[in-house]
């Protein structure tokens, strides 16, 4: 075999390698589910930093947190069929994770950020003012159609523009992160989740934009409400899905979102889910402590306990990053964790008690405990480091000052490496420790 043949087969041989190491390639974890990826993670298009840099980078998602609570704690006595919206200051601080969807015949790849507390799904559409340059092309897809105000989807978008008589368009406005407008048509296409077909999904087309923060390619309501995916999807998914998702340092990973009750964990500990009329499309649970190593913090139980007409009480969430008491409930939880670490203690961004990271031996483990199951945080989900490793944070927060909040929320960060499972027809949610790298 001679040079010039023996460089072809090396070269040959190392693109075929890398071809099969190239993770993002994978559109799925199997037919009934989907990559999950972090949006600074490799495999997202949203220009994803350095590696190195990632605790700036939760920290300066984490410092959006505010605005996402504010969002949380400000809806108040609603209709089922108000279409909430996330809040945030910019699309790669508001949806951590995307899910890769294709809207249209044939279909058109979209990155869109997941959300568990959001239930109608929104995309840019040609012609949007204001939008990124990925965009749904409505006019090439053979299953398109716009949908008229008659509809009944049509009374479940809030800000809605019709007149009182004669057919029109269903258009509505909405505002978004507090610094951004949209403006968008109700319409229906068919909706690719990996090998899964959802025709005539009903979603809101984009047509303009002012502000920067919605996100660029759009979001997927996963919520409980009327809009919601689980809703329009009917029977197929069952009104199951669960999620794991993967460290945001997990760089060249995703995690998985399984829909549908086929494939799920069979052995897992659930707690109740709660449903509140006024807030319908939130995933309450009833947290009924929190530990610090052995000892079972003191908190009032009206500061914990569920109450529908106030909106009090403990979600899951997967826009939040970082977990956020009521700050009764935080400074509990913090005066322990700092009487057990002891000192001294600084700031880091949105957290207050950060410690030499060679004093990390002595941290507590911290324990969720839920009606039916305990959550043990691993080291991972409870602790975060600077980038020079020097120090190491306990990774929750009170609620913002300028919120007047009841809502605790179980963020995403401390969800990370689970398996999360929200079966909304049995009215339970499930956790279970799971590699979701």
């Amino acid at each position: 075999m001679d040079f010039t043949t023996t460089t072809l087969l090396f070269f040959s041989l190392l693109i075929s390698t890398i071809k099969a190491l190239d993770l993002c390639s994978s559109q799925s974890h199997g037919s009934d589910d989907l990559s999950v990826i972090p949006i600074y993670g490799k495999c997202s298009p949203f220009n994803p930093p350095k590696p190195d840099s990632w605790i700036n980078t939760i920290i300066n998602m984490a410092s959006k947190d505010p605005q996402r609570v504010k969002y949380l704690s400000s809806l108040v006595a609603q209709k089922s069929t108000k279409v909430p919206v996330a809040s945030g200051q910019h699309v790669l601080n508001i949806g951590n994770y995307v899910v890769r969807a294709k809207l249209g015949t044939p279909g058109q790849l979209m990155f869109m950020v997941l959300d568990t507390s959001n239930d109608a799904a929104w995309v840019p559409c040609s012609g949007c003012t204001g939008c990124s340059s990925t965009i749904f092309t409505p006019n090439t897809s053979s299953t398109y159609a716009s949908l008229e105000c008659s509809v009944p989807q049509c009374t479940q978008v809030r800000g809605l523009s019709c007149p009182a008589a004669g057919s029109s368009n269903c258009l509505f406005n909405q505002s978004y992160g507090g610094d951004s407008i949209f403006s968008a048509t109700l319409v229906k296409d068919s909706l690719s989740l990996a090998n899964d077909v959802i025709p005539n999904f009903a979603f809101g087309c984009i047509n303009s934009i002012s502000g920067g923060s919605v996100p660029p390619q759009g979001l997927l309501g996963l919520g409980r409400g009327s809009m919601s995916l689980l809703s329009q999807s009917g029977s197929l998914y069952s009104g199951v899905f669960s999620y794991c998702l993967p460290s945001f340092k997990s760089y060249y990973f995703s995690g998985s979102l399984k829909l549908g009750p086929m494939g799920q964990p069979k052995a897992i500990r659930t707690t109740p889910l709660l449903r509140n009329p006024h807030r319908p499309s939130l995933y309450y649970v009833n947290l009924t402590g929190v530990s610090v190593g052995g000892v079972k913090v003191p908190i009032a139980h009206e500061l914990l306990s569920f109450n529908p007409n106030t909106g009090s009480g403990t979600i899951i969430d997967s826009g939040t990053v970082i977990t956020r008491f009521i700050e009764p409930i935080y400074a509990a939880i913090r005066d322990e964790f700092r009487t057990q670490v002891k000192g001294p203690f600084s700031t880091l961004g949105a957290f207050d008690s950060c410690f030499a990271a060679t004093n990390e031996a002595v941290a507590p483990t911290i324990t969720f405990h839920f009606t039916g199951l305990d959550l043990k945080l691993p080291m991972e989900n409870s602790l975060i480091h600077s980038s020079a490793g020097t120090l190491a944070c306990l990774a929750m927060a009170g609620a913002p000052n300028n919120v007047n909040s009841v809502l605790n929320v179980i963020a995403n960060l401390q969800q990370q490496n689970h398996r999360i499972l929200f079966d909304v027809a049995n009215s339970r949610l499930g956790i279970a420790r799971e590699l979701c790298n």
